[in-house]
């Protein structure tokens, strides 16, 4: 039997239509770079920076993706856990690369018991993960609001006064890293046309990724998956649905709280109160621009996100000074940005998963037709 030879135009349209969000980026980005007037290696030079700042955060969202959980908000839990990890060294005057492994060390068990938390709250919510993870997000900031305001200090101790606020107990607005800026990026960096790489990050960056790639052959990557598919059918083949779903959590923000450590290692200091707040909206809104959807993301549209995501926060300010004489335009735009891409993501999914299954009841209907024409 002979296969139906789809029109090219067709092809194209389903290739825009799969493809709408990065297209419409590039689209953006081609139209700003001009505007913005910066030179070529300035902007090569701030995308490999902030790629290096911002691709361990995003990667850590493909395993809830991977379990059928859809986008974890919660992995801002893993970066609050990174920062107390973070107060506490800085605390302790531990600096440079034993600081950082110190850091990434101490938040294994904050970022871990979050997401277990998180994970097992969203067991009783499936169905409802990703508004569920927002939630609990906000729930999680109280607590540690709570912790580093009051509780650092008054019964936590604190050693040097220079980290609390001037009344004796809680953390002040900013925590100076300078002694740990950058250590991971200097190191074995290297200078080609004035652009810095940060070889060093970038490897720990291709291990995440080498670990994704080997964990999806796993056992256990392999029932994320069946999960992701189909828990009913995954409950059927023995796979226990509600521990693995847990598993991709806890995973998530474990990895997002050693990236939350690489990211404040490259800015220098820690805002202490509102360091976290944009790090999972900002990260989603990466990976949904390199062309990830809900149930389906690769490591591909974690790098292919973060450039066009960033490149676009690089041009923004300066494109909008150029048509409106301010630059705030720009700053208001890609905020704008951010959060209209997670929506145009959500709104295209859904509206792509009625669609899917408007074609199945028609194709079944017609089956019916046919069985009974046939009778």
């Amino acid at each position: 039997m002979k296969k139906k030879n789809i029109p090219a135009g067709k092809k194209a349209l389903e290739l825009v239509r799969g493809n709408a969000v990065p297209i419409m980026f590039v689209i953006i980005c081609a139209i700003f770079i001009p505007m913005a007037g910066f030179s070529p290696s300035y902007l090569l030079n701030e995308i490999i920076t902030r790629m290096g700042r911002n691709l361990f955060l995003v990667l850590c969202l493909l395993f809830p993706i991977m379990a059928g959980m859809g986008l974890n908000f919660a992995m801002t839990l893993g970066a609050m856990g990174a920062e107390i990890a973070v107060i506490l060294v800085a605390d302790w005057q531990i600096w440079g690369i034993p600081g950082v492994v110190l850091s990434m060390i101490l938040s294994i068990p904050f970022s871990a018991l979050l997401g277990f938390i998180c994970g097992t709250l969203q067991n009783m919510a499936k169905g409802r993960e990703m508004i569920t993870s927002y939630i609990i997000n906000f729930f999680i900031n109280g607590w540690y609001q709570l912790i580093v305001l009051y509780i650092m200090g008054s019964i936590i101790p604190i050693i040097h006064a220079s980290i609390m606020l001037p009344r004796g107990y809680g953390i002040r607005n900013t925590v100076s890293l300078l002694n740990m800026r950058q250590c991971l990026d200097d190191l074995l960096a290297v200078r080609i046309g004035g652009v810095k790489i940060p070889v060093f990050t970038f490897i720990l960056v291709g291990l995440m990724c080498l670990f994704i790639i080997w964990f999806r052959r796993t056992k256990l990557g392999q029932d994320m998956r069946a999960v992701g598919q189909d828990m009913d059918v995954a409950r059927d083949a023995g796979i226990n649905v509600d521990r693995t779903r847990i598993i991709s959590v806890v995973m998530s923000t474990v990895c997002a709280g050693f990236g939350m450590v690489i990211y404040l290692q490259n800015i220098g200091n820690l805002p202490t109160y509102t360091g976290h707040s944009q790090i999972g909206m900002f990260c989603i809104a990466a990976l949904l621009v390199g062309g990830a959807s809900v149930e389906k993301a690769s490591i591909g549209n974690a790098f292919l996100g973060v450039i066009l995501f960033h490149l676009m926060f690089i041009v923004a300010p300066g494109a909008g000074a150029f048509i409106t004489g301010d630059s705030m335009v720009g700053e208001y735009f890609r905020v704008f940005l951010s959060y209209g891409v997670i929506a145009l993501a959500l709104i295209m999914y859904e509206a792509k998963k009625r669609m899917a299954k408007s074609k199945a009841g028609r194709e079944l209907a017609e089956a019916q037709k046919e069985k009974e024409a046939a009778e």
